[in-house]
Parts: C-alpha cells; structure tokens; sequence
C-alpha cells in the first residue's frame, strides 16, 4: 500500500516512474494478503495512469479481488480488456460488462464469451434420405435463430451498460481501520511526516489525496477526530495521533486534555455519517487537477473544508496561537 500511495501521488508520472512502478508492483501484489491486495485494487482503480502490465495482473486477479478495478477503472485499455476476457471466466466478463462507454470490440468480445459459456449449437439429426431442400431449410433456420440469438445478447449487454450508467451512484464505502493503516498512522504522526501521514489516511479511507490532506489541514484538530472516531481508531492511539500532529491538543484542560475533551464530544454514528458526506463530496470533484496542499506553492483552495467552530470563549487566557506538526 506504500508503494500504491507514492505512485498515486505522481500527478504527471515519468515513463520511468511507469516502468518502476510495473517492475515493484506485480511481485509485491503476489506476495500479499487477499485484503491488501483487494485495497490495491481499489485504490488504483481511481488512478488515471496505471501501466497496462499492472492493469493485466490485477485483472487476471480473482473476481473478488478484481472486480472494482474492472468495473471503475479508467485507465485499461482494450487490448487489456480483450486478453481479460478471453483468459478469465464469466464472472470477469460480467464486470467488465459493467463499464461504461464499452468498445465495439469489447462488447463483440463479451458476446463471444457468453456464447462459449453456454455451449455450442447441436446440428439436428437429418435421416439420410431427406430431401435436399429440407436440408437446406434446416442449415437457413439455424443461421437464423444463431443470428437472433447474437443480436438479443448484444442488446441484452447494451441495456446492462445503460442500466449501470444511469443506476445512482451508491454511497461510499467506510471500512473499519486495518491494523496495517494504524500502524502507520500511528508512526507517521509521531515521526510528524504530515505528508506521508496524509497519504495513509486517504489510503484508509480509499479516497483521494486530496481530501486526506484537507482533513490534516483542519489545525483544530477536529476533522481529524472525526474521521478517527468513524474509522474505529482505539482510544488510547487517537490520543497519541491527536496530541502529536496538534500539540495544542496535548495541554491539560483542568483534570483532562483538549484532546480528550474533543474525543469524548464525538460519537460515532454522527462522526460515520460526517465522513461519508466529505467522501461523497471528494467522489464528486474526482477528475479535478490536483496539487497537494502540503506542498509550498499550494494556493487558497475554496474547496477546503470549512474551520470548525471555536471552542474557546472569547477572553479566556488559554493561549490563542495554534500550532501544526511536532513541537520543536
């Protein structure tokens, strides 16, 4: 998954970078669990530039792993299309029927398959002293029914694709937090690597860069707390990240600390219900150019989400100043 988010990061990949990618990605996806592999899957599957020798193994992958990648993926190709079809089962083909704007090609290809899978055309037994005419009578209807049953596939594969297009998009998916994306979390935010950390909370959340960066940008901390407490982050480790990312957090508020206070304000149901409405708004502006916020010539962006609300009352003497990283 590191290696899946570095090369997501690549906004305008070198033909080298490709190359790289290609040469780590097929010995590392082999060698991980079903689960890992499923999130690779998923992640790249909003990738605009995955190399077509990527694309072919997690398409040639088992239907349970490759199945959102065929389905949403827009970077495959249909030279890769075709290859997946022919080598793979129906189940891949019926993924596959699921895009959208299939080629000509592509849906010739399906129609194949399907009739492959259903078994060739028995000749009628024809006594040997029939006419010839009946013959020739017989050998016309079969090309008939063949020709009628080629042309309801065809339609039946179009009314799929249009079905799936026009469907309303469903929600997206919230998975609880592996133990490999706490991990990180947790190593990230108290090594302060808020680029690296950013980039492992998109993962965890299979969304873009982008929104994991604007959710780290929050310098009250709050957004933070919310999509930990939706993900199911232990307590104690939600603490640790809070306080280490948002200093300020870590400061005794009477017999407790704001980020305890913070925490405990939040529930679970509500922060799940937050977090899929910013995942539903970033599935939205998906396709937008993105420059990363952390970066230094990053501009104002009014796509940000906005500031939360200020906790402190106006003329206390807790201290104004917010502070972002570790403390130096």
């Amino acid at each position: 998954m590191a290696t899946v988010t570095g090369f997501e990061g690549l906004r305008h990949p070198r033909r080298s970078d490709l190359k790289q990618f290609a040469e780590l990605f097929e010995p590392l996806f082999a060698a991980s669990s079903d689960e890992a592999r499923r999130q690779a899957a998923a992640a790249l599957s909003q990738c605009p530039h995955v190399p077509q020798s990527v694309a072919l193994v997690i398409g040639n992958a088992p239907i349970s792993i490759a199945a959102i990648f065929l389905t949403r993926s827009t970077s495959v190709d249909d030279a890769t299309l075709l290859q997946i079809i022919r080598a793979q089962g129906p189940a891949h083909a019926t993924a596959i029927a699921r895009r959208e704007n299939l080629s000509v090609n592509v849906v010739d290809a399906l129609v194949e398959r399907r009739q492959m899978a259903s078994g060739p055309v028995r000749p009628l037994d024809v006594p040997a002293a029939a006419d010839r005419r009946l013959s020739e009578a017989v050998a016309s209807d079969m090309t008939t029914a063949k020709l009628r049953r080629e042309e309801k596939l065809r339609g039946d594969i179009k009314a799929l694709a249009r079905a799936t297009r026009q469907e309303p998009p469903a929600g997206p998916a919230l998975e609880p937090l592996s133990p490999l994306h706490e991990a990180l979390l947790v190593r990230f935010a108290r090594s302060g690597e808020a680029n690296l950390f950013a980039a492992s909370l998109a993962a965890a959340l299979s969304t873009s860069p982008e929104l994991g960066e604007r959710i780290l940008l929050d310098v009250s901390g709050q957004h933070l707390a919310i999509a930990l407490t939706a993900l199911g982050m232990r307590r104690e480790d939600s603490l640790f990240v809070l306080g280490s990312l948002y200093p300020d957090l870590a400061e005794r508020l009477g017999g407790t600390t704001r980020s305890e206070a913070l925490l405990s304000s939040l529930t679970p149901e509500a922060s799940h219900v937050r977090l899929q409405a910013w995942l539903r708004t970033d599935e939205e502006q998906a396709g937008a150019e993105h420059l990363p916020y952390l970066a230094p010539e990053r501009g104002a962006d009014p796509r940000r989400l906005p500031a939360a609300r200020e906790t402190t009352p106006r003329g206390s003497t807790l201290p104004q100043q917010q502070a972002f990283g570790r403390r130096r």
